[in-house]
C-alpha cells in the first residue's frame, strides 16, 4: 500500500528537508509563524496538555543576547538565520488542562500535582510539538535548523523562567548557499520495525 499523501508533498515534508545550515536574508513573517501554529496546533499530546512554549528572536539585541549562549559551531547559524525560535516545556501546563480538556477538567489535579510528574510529561509532550513545529516550518516552505547545542541554564534564565524548559533552538528561513550537509544514512525498516 502507498501512502496517501502526494509524493512532492512526501519530499517536502521528508524526503528532501534537512536540517538547514545557512539562511537568505528573506524575512520570515509573523503571519507565516502563525500558520505555522495553527497547523501544527492540532498534533496529538497526552491528555491534549499542549506544554510546548515558543519565544521568537527577532531582534538584533535578543539574536545578540542568545548567541553568547549558543555553541560555538551553532553561532553563525543563529547569527544569521531571518528568524529564531526558543522551543521550551510548560511546567506549569497543567493550569491550562481545565479549558484544554473540558470534558475530563479534574486531570489537573488527579494526575499532574507533582511538579516531578508534570516536568516528565511536558518534557515528551513538548518533545512532540516541537517535532510537528518543525514539519510545519516546512510546510511552510521554510528550512528549519533545529538545535541542542546551547547552554540550556543560560537559556532558561536569559528568556524563560524557572517553569519553562529549554527543549531546542529552531533557526528558520529559506535556505541558503551551501545549506546542506550531505544526507547521513538512515536505519533500515527492518532494523527499527519488529513484530511480535
Amino acid at each position: 500500500m502507498s501512502l496517501v499523501l502526494d509524493p512532492a508533498a512526501q519530499d517536502l515534508l521528508f524526503r528532501e528537508a534537512r536540517t538547514a545550515n545557512t539562511f537568505t536574508d528573506e524575512p520570515v513573517t509573523d503571519e507565516q509563524v502563525q500558520a505555522i501554529y495553527d497547523l501544527v496546533k492540532f498534533g496529538p499530546t497526552a491528555f491534549n496538555q499542549s506544554p510546548l512554549r515558543v519565544v521568537l528572536v527577532r531582534s538584533a539585541e535578543g539574536r545578540e543576547r542568545l548567541v553568547q549562549h549558543m555553541a560555538e559551531g551553532n553561532r553563525p547559524k543563529t547569527a544569521t538565520a531571518p528568524l529564531v525560535a526558543i522551543l521550551a516545556a510548560d511546567n506549569e501546563f497543567h493550569e491550562e488542562l481545565p479549558a484544554l480538556l473540558p470534558h475530563f477538567p479534574q486531570a489537573k489535579d488527579l494526575f499532574f500535582a507533582e511538579r516531578p510528574v508534570r516536568e516528565s510529561a511536558a518534557g515528551l509532550n513538548a518533545a512532540l510539538q516541537a517535532a510537528y513545529f518543525i514539519i510545519g516550518v516546512r510546510a511552510a516552505g521554510l528550512a528549519a535548523g533545529p538545535m541542542t547545542g546551547y547552554d540550556a541554564a543560560g537559556i532558561q534564565k536569559e528568556f524563560l523562567d524557572g517553569d519553562h524548559t529549554p527543549l531546542m533552538v529552531v533557526n528558520i528561513g529559506k535556505p541558503g548557499e551551501d545549506a546542506w550537509f550531505p544526507r547521513s544514512p538512515r536505519l533500515s525498516y527492518d532494523e527499527v520495525i519488529k513484530t511480535v
